[in-house]
């Protein structure tokens, strides 16, 4: 195991010795250094068909900020202040009087309670669908379509997945989805 680290890490320092001969072999070949009409390149520059272009010359007087006929700032971005107090408001003048509405009534008697029986699932029978339900209690009740159930609910309908019921005066229906358990 030693054996072949040590053998990579030769083979590494060799790569990194000959990726160093290469670069300064390039870095000597460059047409910078071996023409040598090139200069510092700043006072032309020369084209593809090898005429030389002057630079423009640099006209510093132009840079110079011209007055403005607005007067001198006295904003500073820079500066923190403390913000200016509001007016007062005038104490002679009456204050309207603030009216808090009270809360809106509810219309109506409450809604019923909720229906608490759990769907647990459908019987196929010869004589129609049965409903299963569990309620609080852990009491099975069973019953069809327009059946009372625990005395307290109407059947209305039965599905696969859901059962419709109804408190026995006609208030309150409410689906109860299947819940398996």
């Amino acid at each position: 195991m030693r054996l072949k680290v040590s053998r990579q890490v030769v083979l590494l320092a060799v790569l990194g010795v000959l990726l160093v001969v290469v670069v300064m072999a390039r870095r000597g070949e460059s047409p910078s250094r071996t023409d040598p009409r090139a200069g510092g390149g700043r006072q032309a520059s020369t084209t593809a068909t090898g005429k030389e272009t002057p630079v423009a010359d640099l006209r510093l007087d132009r840079l110079k900020a011209e007055e403005s006929e607005l007067g001198p700032t006295t904003r500073n971005p820079f500066q923190f202040k403390a913000k200016p107090a509001p007016p007062r408001a005038e104490a002679s003048a009456p204050k309207a009087p603030v009216v808090v509405a009270p809360p809106p009534v509810p219309q109506g008697p409450p809604p019923p309670p909720p229906i608490a029986l759990k769907y647990i699932g459908v019987l196929e029978t010869a004589q129609g669908r049965v409903a299963i339900f569990r309620d609080t209690g852990g009491d099975i009740v069973n019953g069809k379509e327009g059946d009372i159930i625990d005395g307290r609910y109407r059947l209305l309908k039965i599905g696969a997945e859901s059962a419709d019921l109804a408190y026995v005066d006609g208030r309150g229906r409410q689906t109860i989805r299947l819940s398996g358990q």
